[in-house]
């Protein structure tokens, strides 16, 4: 059977990180540009989604100690899905591949999500159901050709089998190199592209 993995963030949902900041400087105190510097520009975020701090409770704690800012697995579900909206093209694409085989999310995100992405996303979770493979449960992030060879084991899949949707083109890139079939989401003005989505899972599909 065929394996289809799409990404999350600008693919199935729109990410907005503008959105997101401003609310976890209101919950926690903690001004906007010392959330920014310490935790985003300072690299942690990118630590946290290759695993380093592999549950809720660490990266939860590690992010305290870093920005001085208390925050709980609460307050960043509630800033996150404040950041967050549904790409209706893209999650129906989602739930059209479902009908032709297994469907999966791939992204790199740390623990909270992994451990919130039934409250984040709902709708795509009711088609996923547990085929959620996040990064920072991996250990490892994409384009690392690694995370795409560990998603294809979890499902017993091969590249020749394997379809593969991200915003990102170095992460589309990297699961080409490793033989699975890649689209490549273009985001213009701010707006991913998801009309060519359907078409490329419909000419994957019907391969022969």
């Amino acid at each position: 059977m065929d394996l289809y993995l799409f990404d999350f963030d600008d693919t199935l949902y729109d990410y907005d990180f503008r959105m997101r900041l401003p609310a976890l400087a209101l919950l926690t105190g903690v001004s906007q540009y010392t959330l920014a510097k310490s935790w985003w520009a300072g690299g942690f975020e990118r630590r946290a989604e290759a695993g380093e701090w592999p549950t809720s409770e660490e990266y939860l704690a590690k992010f305290t100690e870093v920005t001085g800012a208390a925050l709980t697995l609460e307050g960043w579900r509630e800033a996150r899905m404040l950041a967050s909206t549904p790409i209706p093209g893209a999650v129906d694409a989602l739930r059209r591949a479902a009908d032709l085989g297994t469907v999966a999310v791939l992204t790199n995100n740390p623990a909270p999500f992994a451990e919130s992405f039934s409250w984040l996303a709902p709708d795509v979770a009711a088609i996923v159901g547990d085929n959620v493979l996040v990064s920072s449960d991996l250990g490892v992030r994409k384009p690392d050709a690694a995370i795409y060879r560990l998603a294809m084991e979890r499902f017993g899949a091969s590249p020749e089998t394997t379809f593969f949707t991200d915003d990102s083109e170095a992460n589309a890139e990297g699961a080409s190199a490793v033989g699975i079939r890649a689209h490549h989401i273009e985001v213009v003005n701010g707006v991913p592209g998801t009309h060519g989505l359907d078409a490329a899972i419909a000419e994957f599909a019907g391969r022969g």
